[in-house]
């Protein structure tokens, strides 16, 4: 090969390693300044609170003095084969009386609306409501017509409901969830509960990687935002919005508290509802069996559809969401919403690491066979990856320990190799979203681009353990 051409290769692989050297220790800073305020917040609680008051269950919490209806949107798009599933466990599970599930389906999705029916037959407690435009639209658009379908029925009946709960068609729902709800959405607008991913056994690496993800997220990012004050983000899923809140913003929005423009429409409904003055609460309480109240749902199994998830995720939280929600005042605000949107720059920089230590190898090949010796690197590009080794160690320890409290051993063993994995979906998600949010910008219409849903081991709901995949200890 050309010496020219091995020189220059030497040149751009010290170039890479220098530049994905210096974002990765910024990154890692940010990130260990946000571990210890997590590491400070949960020893305080721990000396301060849990060393005097007991840790409640869900079980103590008292019965709210407002005895209003709660109800349940689920906005349903080719479901046919787990909407039934999943209304009727909801049916058998929630001892909560005074609720009403509102599915929506659209006018061609006759499998979904004939799969709905079958399971709402002689329920008084489920209304299938059909949109008025044939579907894929947007998940937001769905979730207004069923808004404008709750608004109808409070009229019609002379009825006020206390609280909107978004649940996704596929989820395994808590039996104490609504009790949960019920009692504290009365202090606030928005509460979340943890979203717990489970994965088929097929799908160890794929779908195993959401887990780490959420076991961090839910376990420590949304733990130490709500410490913090700042806003709280909708999971999409597991999450009730006080209903005159979300009322008052229907009224700003006219009449369309769900943004069809936005892909992220929940992601920004949760930080509009809790900034300010306003608030909102990530409610981390268990049962009496030591289970987490959350909802338990699954997560793409294979490449392609993780991509395209992830990539919509992108779209809507780091691309959109700068430009839709800005920045504010506030610097704990700002710092949350630039961890939230600084994804796609870090798989970016993931890439361009790869792409040096492939050619690190090249070069270190090229000098066995005595064809190119490459020039040394520098001294200080040396302790910068010695640094980025040692944060690299303590970022994997911290998404283990997480993933060890969640699911176990196994799986935070696994989590160290599904880094790779994840880095890979991340960037192949970061390069789809790129484009087609210049689509978006060139004015392509939003299109609900779901993912397929499944429950592989949901045979029968009255055998079912909701909590099979996740630690029984927790």
């Amino acid at each position: 090969m050309d010496y020219f051409i091995l020189s220059a290769l030497d040149v751009v692989q010290k170039e890479l390693l220098l530049f994905a050297s210096l974002c990765f220790i910024i990154g890692s800073i940010d990130d260990i300044i946000f571990d210890m305020m997590w590491i400070i917040h949960s020893i305080k609680r721990r000396l301060l609170i849990y060393t005097r008051y007991d840790r409640a269950f869900v079980e103590q919490l008292p019965v709210s003095d407002r005895t209003q209806p709660l109800a349940i949107f689920v906005p349903a798009w080719h479901e046919a084969s787990v909407i039934g599933a999943m209304l009727r466990r909801c049916l058998y599970q929630w001892d909560y009386g005074d609720y009403r599930i509102y599915v929506g389906c659209y006018p061609n999705d006759n499998d979904t609306i004939a799969a709905a029916a079958n399971a709402a037959s002689g329920v008084e407690n489920i209304r299938i409501i059909v949109c008025d435009d044939n579907g894929p639209t947007s998940k937001a658009d769905c979730l207004n017509r069923l808004w404008r379908a709750l608004c109808e029925d409070e009229i019609l009946e002379s009825i006020s409901f206390k609280a909107i709960i978004l649940q996704d068609a596929e989820d395994l729902v808590h039996p104490k969830a609504l009790n949960l709800f019920d009692y504290l959405i009365d202090r606030v607008s928005l509460v979340q509960i943890p979203v717990i991913p489970r994965r088929a056994s097929r799908s160890i690496w794929v779908a195993g990687h959401y887990g780490d993800e959420f076991a961090e997220m839910h376990g420590k990012q949304m733990v130490l935002r709500e410490a913090l004050g700042v806003s709280i983000p909708s999971a999409g899923v597991g999450c009730a919005f006080r209903r005159d809140a979300l009322g008052r913003l229907s009224a700003r929005m006219r009449g369309k508290p769900f943004d069809a423009t936005s892909l992220t429409e929940d992601y920004e409904l949760g930080l509009n509802l809790t900034e300010g003055e306003a608030r909102g609460i990530f409610a981390r309480l268990k049962d009496q069996n030591g289970q987490w109240v959350a909802t338990q749902e699954f997560f793409p199994d294979n490449f392609e559809d993780a991509i395209r998830q992830k990539s919509r995720w992108m779209i809507g939280i780091a691309f959109s969401g700068w430009d839709r929600l800005g920045w504010k005042s506030c610097w704990r605000e700002n710092w949350m919403r630039l961890r939230d949107r600084k994804a796609s720059f870090a798989a970016l920089v993931v890439a361009l690491a790869y792409v040096a230590i492939l050619l690190s190898g090249f070069l270190h090949i090229m000098a066995l066979a005595d064809i190119y010796q490459p020039r040394p690197i520098s001294v200080i590009l040396k302790i910068m990856l010695v640094c980025n080794g040692l944060f690299l160690l303590w970022r994997l320890t911290i998404k283990g320990y997480f993933v060890f409290s969640l699911y176990g051993l196994k799986e935070a063993l696994l989590s160290v190799p599904r880094t790779f994995v994840a880095n890979m979906i991340n960037i192949l998600a970061a390069r789809r979203a790129m484009i087609e949010y210049l689509k978006i910008l060139s004015g392509a219409p939003l299109r609900w681009e779901k993912t397929s849903h499944f429950h592989p081991d949901v045979i029968d709901v009255k055998r079912l353990r909701p909590t099979d995949s996740v630690r029984r200890n927790l």
